[in-house]
């Protein structure tokens, strides 16, 4: 009895059985935990592969939107017109308001005229590009060198301008809305006048004319008929 106290009970086989089975439940217990973890892990891992494939599907569309594509150049990229309910609008889409009615005849094809002007790039935060910053209203004096000149009918200046100096009188000051295709063509405003006389304005306009993302390319002048040239 003393030697088996000191040796232990012996062991039964159906107690050994269950604690076998006790720890392969145990071990596929770890396992299974193992792998739901390994579930959770590779769930949100899928989750920002899926995520990090739709944002460079969605970047790469964002590129190619605004990418440099010929059939949209000159459009106004769908953007709506806007219509001004205090301006007059013509058939060709130019919308003009007299802030003063000259007093004499319109210029006539062929005659030279002498303007004063100021441009805004008012589809984009209205930005000026050209500022005479002359006296509006005051008689025309002295030469006319500092002036803008051009001959009507020439196709020497933009559409908007020569149907707006067509129907003004000396003295008179006209504002227009120039949407994109009655602005410069190819936006490049050194084929057809008005240019701006300043490195500053001239860069402030040409990154309005030549981005091609979705800006609104429409302009704003004022203008000043000053002088007209008759026919020599």
């Amino acid at each position: 009895m003393m030697l088996l106290a000191k040796l232990g009970a012996p062991s039964v086989p159906g107690k050994r059985r269950v604690e076998e089975d006790a720890i392969s439940c145990r071990i596929e217990t770890y396992h299974g935990c193992v792998m739901d973890r390994r579930k959770l892990l590779l769930v949100p891992a899928i989750s920002m592969a899926i995520a990090s494939f739709q944002y460079t599907f969605v970047k790469g569309i964002a590129k190619a939107e605004f990418a440099d594509m010929p059939a949209l150049r000159g459009k106004d990229y769908g953007k709506t017109k806007m219509r001004y309910p205090d301006y007059t609008e013509t058939e060709s889409g130019l919308q003009y308001k007299d802030l003063r009615v000259g007093d004499g005849p319109s210029p006539k094809k062929g005659e030279t005229v002498v303007v004063d002007w100021d441009g805004y790039t008012i589809g984009y935060y209205g930005r000026i590009f050209e500022a005479r910053n002359k006296t509006k209203g005051g008689s025309f004096e002295g030469g006319d060198k500092d002036f803008f000149k051009f001959k009507v009918g020439s196709g020497q200046v933009i559409p908007a301008f020569e149907e707006a100096i067509s129907g003004m009188a000396p003295g008179g000051v006209r504002r227009i809305i120039v949407p994109p295709d009655l602005g410069y063509p190819d936006n490049d405003y050194n084929k057809l006048g008005p240019k701006p006389t300043t490195f500053s304005g001239q860069r402030a306009l040409d990154f309005v004319l030549r981005n091609q993302g979705l800006i609104d390319k429409t302009l704003l002048f004022d203008i000043e008929l000053l002088k007209i040239i008759p026919n020599q």
